[in-house]
Formats: structure tokens, sequence, C-alpha cells
């Protein structure tokens, strides 16, 4: 019985390793100090329309680069790279409740942004 229980332990951290190494890996989030994690926290457009025009963008690119999409302007590809990259169409991008979430606030914070700058007498934010 001893033997049996012995090749039991030794065996299941060679079982845990496997699918460890083999399962796909979760996407990686990004997390601001203010907003919280790209795919775990749900942004408020309240909040957003505080950061500038450039972070929203960084936040947006940054939560379809984290969940595989392609990415095809030279100034996201020389901010984030296309290492990794599995999905040349937004639709087809496996984003979570949170990341849809905080992608249609950040489209709604630039949006207001824009509205905002028009009223001010500002031609872009851009």
């Amino acid at each position: 019985m001893l033997k049996f229980c012995l090749r039991a332990v030794i065996a299941l951290p060679a079982i845990a390793l496997a699918w460890f190494v083999l399962a796909p890996a979760p996407a990686r989030a990004n997390c601001y100090e203010l907003f919280g994690c790209t795919n775990s926290d749900y942004y408020k457009v309240s909040q957003l329309t505080q950061a500038s025009c450039q972070i929203l963008w960084e936040m947006r690119n940054q939560i379809y680069k984290e969940n595989g999409y392609c990415l095809h302007t030279p100034k996201a590809i020389d901010a984030f790279g296309n290492a990794g990259c599995v999905h040349d169409d937004m639709a087809d991008v496996p984003l979570n409740d949170a990341g849809q979430h905080n992608v249609s606030a950040i489209n709604g914070a630039e949006a207001a942004k824009r509205l905002l700058g028009a009223r001010e007498g500002y031609a872009s934010f851009q």
C-alpha cells in the first residue's frame, strides 16, 4: 500500500506539470492604477474621460493585443508588436465580459472627449 501511495504522489506532479505546460496560457491583463485590470475590472466612462486620448488609445489596443488581435497600423505595431497575434478581424477576438465592457467604455470616453473638444473649439484630440 505504501509503495502505491508513493508512486501516486510522484506521478501527480508530473501529470500536473504536463497539463500546465500543454494548457493554453490565459491572456495577460494590463492593470491601471486608476481604472483596474483590463480583463477583470469594469471601467466607468466618467472615470475614463479623465485620461488623455493617447492613454485611451493605448488601453483599447492593449485589450485587443492581450487577446490575440493582429494590429494593422504602423503606430500600433510599433507600440505593441504583433508577436503571438492570431486574429486579423477584431470581431473574431474572444473578449470576456470585462474586456467587451471596457472596450465599449473606452470608445464612449473617446466619443465624449471629441464632443467636449468640439464644444471647446478644438478640432481633434488625436
